[in-house]
């Protein structure tokens, strides 16, 4: 057990660290504009509709037939198909080759999955096929999201592919192949598992799709982690889920399905899983076993974990700064990031105004941002709270700082109120029971972190956004926490690059030349 840790951290020694420097000084981080539907870890697209049974189940014309990949190809599914859209196939088989590996247990690895679409022509980023695909297990809700505004809508593409439902169900999710899938030269495929506020388009296949500034730097490069894997002979697959700040215990169920769809693409055993972010919560949780009831245990079928810019052992960027995240996150501030706020009061024109919806807490309003808590850890034991902000531009005195963190009881917010970070761990956080739970001696686990020094190279930092300044850190992520080793039964490797920022960890030459070398590896 970690008791309290995950609340109260201390100190701790990192083994197997690495450092790397990067050489690129002049690169200016920086963060998307608010407003920017697609863009990098703080905002982007997803929401919620369709009607939903009391069962969880949908209502739509999809055809789902349980334990049979089944797909249904209207012209209302695929929406537009003129040049420059993605352009769908039907295959009643469920497989997009027509001579399907299968598995050689004899295991039906599909059972309980429906291949609702396959979209094979005109697919952008690189990806050489998409497949929509849904869970039909009843567990499966639709969950609640933003939906004040369309910030958290799908776009670009993946709103084709999720059959034009800006707010699809939280059963279905995307399925991307990159080129020479099934011609690799690699043994084991590859799986990128994205985090909040993304997708696999911009996370692994064009760091640049939201445009400058989306990747944390002022130009971003067009193509990402998944060709440059491609490229040396890996058969690369990454999941975009429905709902960009959903459940993780979802999105570690969505994984394992993925894992499962790989193994019968490519007859392989088990499949070497990336996840960054927030994807660093689920495929922690799959590969340690932490589900509801209803889940999937793992299942021995993942290789190695690499585990980039994560939480390990959680992380409390939003309750820092006191109200320096409002602007960015708030209508009544000129806000549009699709990002929970600290506060569900604040003080405009003189008059204190309840907005539960735009924050972490659960209310009557809902639990808009479930995945969101579940990440949380306290880390002011060991780093106090900073009496300023830095968005890398300009460094500023932070308002209701303690009242912010603490909640309203000793302290007093005068610009905005909130219940505090330790009132949201109590109602989510799942980082004590996943750092229990353990990753299996079995997975080689890998650990790749970023520390921006702000002292140093502003430069590096992600302008836009207060930084994370108040200890080493990334830019949002402490080093301490994304470097931990707690609860992981087999650490491989751990690195730490220097000057590379939370949104550039996914990307950057030296991010990749790490990751590739770890895979490599026997």
């Amino acid at each position: 057990m970690i008791s309290r840790m995950h609340l109260r951290p201390v100190r701790r020694s990192i083994p197997f660290l690495k450092k790397m420097t990067l050489c690129s000084a002049a690169l200016i981080a920086c963060t998307p504009a608010p407003g920017e539907s697609e863009s990098a870890s703080f905002s982007a697209s997803q929401g919620f509709s369709s009607t939903t049974s009391e069962d969880g189940s949908t209502s739509d014309d999809s055809t789902t037939t349980t334990g049979v990949a089944t797909t249904q190809a209207s012209e209302s599914e695929t929406g537009p198909t003129s040049s420059g859209a993605p352009t769908s196939t039907s295959d009643a088989t469920g497989d997009p080759t027509g001579d399907p590996t299968g598995d050689p247990t004899g295991e039906d690895l599909l059972a309980g999955l429906a291949l609702e679409q396959t979209f094979e022509a005109e697919i952008l980023h690189g990806w050489v096929r998409v497949e929509r695909w849904q869970d039909q297990n009843p567990a499966f809700i639709q969950e609640d999201r933003f939906d004040l505004d369309a910030r958290a809508h799908q776009t670009g593409q993946r709103l084709t592919f999720f059959a034009n439902d800006p707010v699809p169900h939280s059963s279905r999710f995307l399925l991307h192949y990159a080129p020479g899938w099934d011609a690799a030269s690699k043994p084991v495929p590859v799986l990128l598992a994205h985090g909040a506020n993304d997708q696999a388009d911009r996370a692994w296949a064009n760091p640049g799709e939201s445009g400058d500034f989306g990747c944390g730097q002022s130009s971003c490069p067009e193509e990402g982690l998944m060709q440059a894997l491609s490229e040396r002979g890996y058969a690369v697959f990454a999941i975009t889920h429905p709902h960009s700040q959903g459940d993780n215990y979802f999105w570690a169920e969505q994984l394992a399905d993925a894992i499962r769809i790989i193994r019968e693409r490519t007859g392989a055993e088990q499949v070497d899983l990336v996840g960054w972010s927030k994807g660093v919560m689920s495929t922690r949780m799959y590969t340690s076993s932490v589900t509801q009831p209803w889940g999937t245990k793992f299942r021995g079928d993942v290789r190695k974990l690499v585990l980039i810019g994560g939480p390990n052992l959680g992380f409390d960027y939003i309750f820092r700064y006191g109200t320096a995240h409002n602007g960015g996150i708030y209508t009544d501030l000129g806000g549009a990031i699709h990002a929970p706020g600290p506060h569900d009061t604040l003080l405009l024109f003189g008059v204190w105004q309840p907005r539960p919806d735009f924050a972490i807490y659960k209310s009557a309003k809902g639990d808009k941002w479930r995945g969101q808590l579940q990440m949380l850890g306290a880390w002011d034991d060991v780093y106090p709270l900073s009496p300023t902000a830095n968005n890398g531009i300009i460094e500023w005195p932070v308002g209701d700082s303690m009242s912010t963190y603490y909640g309203e009881g000793e302290y007093k917010g005068i610009y905005a109120r909130g219940k505090g970070i330790d009132f949201a761990i109590q109602q989510g956080s799942v980082i004590e029971a996943m750092v229990d739970a353990g990753i299996p001696a079995e997975v080689s686990t890998y650990l790749l972190c970023g520390d921006v020094d702000f002292l140093k190279n502003k430069d590096a930092m992600i302008p836009g956004i207060p930084n994370e300044i108040a200890g080493p850190s990334d830019g949002v992520v402490f080093v301490e926490s994304c470097a931990a080793s707690d609860g992981i039964g087999q650490l491989a490797g751990s690195t730490v690059l220097e000057d590379v920022n939370h949104l550039k960890l996914g990307w950057h030459s030296l991010a990749v030349q790490e990751i590739d070398g770890w895979l490599a590896k026997d």
